[in-house]
């Protein structure tokens, strides 16, 4: 039976230097309170919808409170992006 070969190189090889860590931009503080905001509003406003036998929260609005929850919870995901 052939013998392995033996390694060359060290068991163990440290860690390369370490680098700077990265600063997260914290600056527009508003964009958190705006998405939830946005989901929760979004999401009782599709519930109120379902709970109120499909009259409230706008009456003529109709079939178009769906859209319009939707459309609550759709800004929630745009306003969870980073727009620069």
């Amino acid at each position: 039976m052939p013998e392995s070969k033996v390694r060359k190189k060290a068991a163990y090889t440290p860690p390369p230097d370490k680098k700077q860590p990265i600063k997260l931009d914290t600056g527009n503080r508003v964009v958190l309170p705006l998405m939830v905001g946005c989901f929760v509003l979004g999401l009782l406003w599709i519930v109120v919808y379902y709970l109120s036998n499909m009259t409230y929260p706008v009456s003529a609005l109709h079939g178009w409170n769906m859209a319009v929850g939707f459309g609550l919870i759709i800004t929630g995901f745009i306003a969870s992006m980073k727009w620069k």
